[in-house]
């Protein structure tokens, strides 16, 4: 194998060693789903390479010269009065050097009413976030392994506070064209702040996706299923409101085993003719499912489901994705074939 191919691999591998988790980390919304197609699959998959370039934001090795001139547009309507959206583009410059891709990815958490220590109102604020990305990818000659970078710059100003910082995302995706069947490993949000919000330098949300997927022989469907957080092992929790009591009064706090943090990782999803005109999207989340389950109540969290229509050189895309019973958003999307 390529000396590249190792040494790509050793380093997506040391740089867990840095993971960070939901909650532990600055930046956040760089890991939220950013297109129709990846939330009614569950999220963030990873392994899809075809003409989208959005894809290109979570997977720098899913570039490819089908993306070229391809304009994706994406909207959502997120919880509360909070919305984000991306958009990419990619172009073919030529055999040698390839596609170049670029996107944005904003995020607007809305105003807020201000309020001193005392509790007196003060003036009104507002929050956003945004991220500019540059990526390429290339195919290791004489092999089926395909390698990508992305470089972003981010910008966050949270009422008087602002930072800038900048990442790097890494992957490595592996296509065997007879099966259909694509593999990969990414490496997200690799970096560090260039000026933090006060004194403090906080850490990136890395994380590290596996994926893998593929289209059945003679049946128009295909089945994705990744790995999210293979960078902490641990994710799952023991939920206080779910402690049973006796009838002495005495409490056991829920059990977390092997198997409920191996099934936190996954997230399953199919399309129904993916290569059509009209496909159809489903997908369950099961982190998300366990973690906003509500006891003795059937919530549905956790999936999700859309579709996409293709009209001429544009294609839409919807997404609706269930968190619990008091919880949902819709993902709207638009690609444009420039050509």
């Amino acid at each position: 194998m390529n000396k590249k191919l190792y040494y790509l691999l050793f380093l997506l591998i040391s740089t867990t060693a840095f993971s960070q988790v939901g909650g532990r980390s600055t930046y956040q919304f760089l890991n939220l789903v950013n297109n129709p197609r990846q939330a009614a699959l569950g999220g963030k998959i990873v392994t899809n390479y075809d003409y989208d370039p959005i894809q290109g934001l979570f997977n720098p090795a899913s570039i490819n010269p089908a993306m070229d001139n391809q304009l994706s547009i994406n909207y959502s309507n997120y919880i509360g009065d909070v919305n984000y959206g991306s958009a990419a583009y990619a172009y073919l410059w030529d055999r040698r050097t390839q596609v170049l891709h670029t996107g944005i990815t904003y995020i607007n958490y809305g105003k807020f009413d201000g309020f001193d220590e005392q509790g007196n109102a003060t003036s009104s604020f507002s929050g956003g976030e945004v991220a500019l990305s540059f990526g390429h990818a290339r195919n290791i000659a004489f092999t089926n392994f395909h390698v990508g970078a992305n470089v972003r710059f981010i910008s966050s100003k949270l009422e008087q506070y602002s930072s800038f910082g900048g990442s790097l995302d890494l992957a490595i995706m592996y296509i065997y064209e007879d099966w259909d069947l694509h593999i990969t490993a990414v490496g997200r949000n690799i970096g560090t702040q260039f000026t933090p919000y006060d004194e403090i330098y906080e850490p990136l949300p890395f994380e590290l996706i596996l994926g893998i997927s593929q289209t059945l022989q003679n049946i128009p469907i295909r089945w994705h299923f990744t790995l999210e957080n293979m960078q902490r092992w641990k994710v799952a929790f023991a939920n206080p409101n779910r402690d049973e009591n006796d009838l002495e009064g005495n409490s056991t706090s829920e059990k977390i085993n092997f198997i409920d943090n191996a099934f936190r990782h996954m997230i399953v999803g199919i399309e129904l003719f993916p290569e059509s005109g009209f496909n159809i999207r489903l997908g369950y989340n099961l982190r998300r499912a366990e973690e906003l389950r509500i006891v003795e109540q059937r919530a549905f969290a956790g999936l999700s489901a859309g579709f996409s229509i293709k009209l001429n050189k544009l294609r839409l895309s919807y997404a609706y994705s269930q968190y619990s019973t008091a919880a949902n958003s819709s993902f709207f999307g638009l690609n444009i074939d420039l050509q």
